[in-house]
């Protein structure tokens, strides 16, 4: 193992990997085909209590740590369920940050436990069709009438929308006319998911059939001002804040994908004999996998060092974001690796390394981009111009 992991942590990794066993390969190639949501994945998830693992215990969650979170969502996606597992429960896990950090007592008791119980669903509506990874150019307007604010605006790439009926939405309260720079009047609602107000168009998608991305027209959407976390205009400043966590989390998934698809690839190259012989005889062969472990389990050394210098409290930007770039490139790497591995069965579902393949691509893309990533490093690591 190339992290050394508390017992505690350990019997984590453990109880998450026993849940999945629930849910294999046959599980989640069904979902893959007929697209049908997979709730009692996430229901097992939430009733054995894993919802809320790095959420406050008064709330109803475990109040652990981010290299907690990280290493039960490596366990789901190296047990087969792929990046669908892992995407079916990421807004429980640490997409309710903002609330977490910024939000009142009030609202903290009224919105985390029923997310931690799953009796609330939520989805995450940030980005937009014409501003894509320029987030301080959001154009979704919340203009404040009397008790509430009316919301007018588009969405896109909102995951799990069709289960959800609440939603983390960033809007601007002030035109960028008004604002000394673009990131300031940005205001971040947590509010119902109202369908008389918001129309929601599913995208159809090369991967992850079974988690829903969406489009979501919003038209005079009433959000009560008591939905506003925080200060109003500071929204994006508390989107930043969770970021750093969303990169690890992504990144321990990654590293989980990966290893699921060498796995596989390892284990067909020592059982498919060709001219006499187990095909991983072959350098040709080995190599190639090799490469991947190394890369792999060097992704996740970083992203397990961003993780304890996030959990002590310390600045981990460079880390997250390093690891989040290697972990995308490696699982990339590894599952187009397991593919050629299988030669032409890599093709067929049956042997399931296309699927992990077609669903590492969403986070080499997103939710930010390797070429912004590493423009990123550029300038905070190599004290380069910043480029963009």
């Amino acid at each position: 193992m190339s992290v050394e992991f508390t017992d505690e942590q350990l019997q984590i990794k453990e109880s998450i990997s026993r849940l999945c066993k629930r849910f294999d390969d046959k599980y989640w190639l069904e979902r893959d085909t007929d697209g049908v949501f997979p709730e009692d994945f996430c229901r097992a998830i939430a009733d054995e209590g894993w919802m809320g693992i790095a959420m406050p215990e008064q709330y109803g969650g475990s109040g652990l740590g981010i290299s907690e979170a990280a290493i039960m969502v490596q366990a789901i996606t190296e047990s087969g369920a792929a990046n669908a597992g892992f995407a079916a429960i990421a807004i429980g896990i640490f997409g309710l940050n903002p609330v977490v950090v910024f939000g009142t007592d009030a609202q903290k008791e009224r919105w985390l436990p029923p997310i931690i119980k799953r009796e609330d669903v939520a989805c995450f509506a940030v980005t937009e069709p014409n501003t894509g990874l320029d987030t301080t150019r959001l154009k979704t307007r919340a203009i404040r009438d009397g008790e509430n604010y009316i919301i007018k605006g588009e969405k896109i790439w909102t995951s799990t929308a069709l289960q959800s009926n609440k939603m983390l939405l960033i809007a601007r309260t002030k035109p960028e006319s008004e604002t000394k720079r673009p990131i300031d009047g940005l205001s971040l609602f947590y509010t119902d998911l109202n369908r008389d107000y918001v129309e929601i168009r599913p995208i159809d998608k090369m991967g992850r059939k079974c988690v829903d991305s969406n489009q979501l027209f919003i038209d005079g959407l009433p959000v009560p001002k008591e939905d506003l976390i925080g200060e109003e205009g500071k929204g994006f400043r508390y989107l930043l804040h969770g970021l750093n966590a969303e990169r690890i989390l992504i990144s321990a998934s990654m590293v989980g994908l990966g290893r699921c698809a060498l796995k596989r690839a390892a284990d067909y190259a020592r059982e498919r004999v060709v001219f006499g012989r187990p095909i991983g005889m072959n350098q040709s062969i080995q190599h190639p996998l090799a490469e991947s472990w190394a890369e792999l389990e060097a992704a996740n050394l970083m992203a397990f060092r961003a993780a304890n210098l996030y959990d002590s409290g310390r600045e981990c930007g460079l880390e997250a974001n390093g690891a989040k770039y290697l972990a995308a490139e490696a699982a990339f790497k590894a599952c187009t690796n397991a593919v050629m591995t299988h030669g032409g069965m890599g093709y067929a579902k049956e042997y399931h390394v296309e699927r992990y393949m077609r669903e590492c691509l969403i986070h080499r893309l997103a939710p930010i981009s390797p070429q912004l990533m590493l423009s990123y490093l550029a300038e905070r690591a190599l004290n380069l111009p910043k480029s963009y």
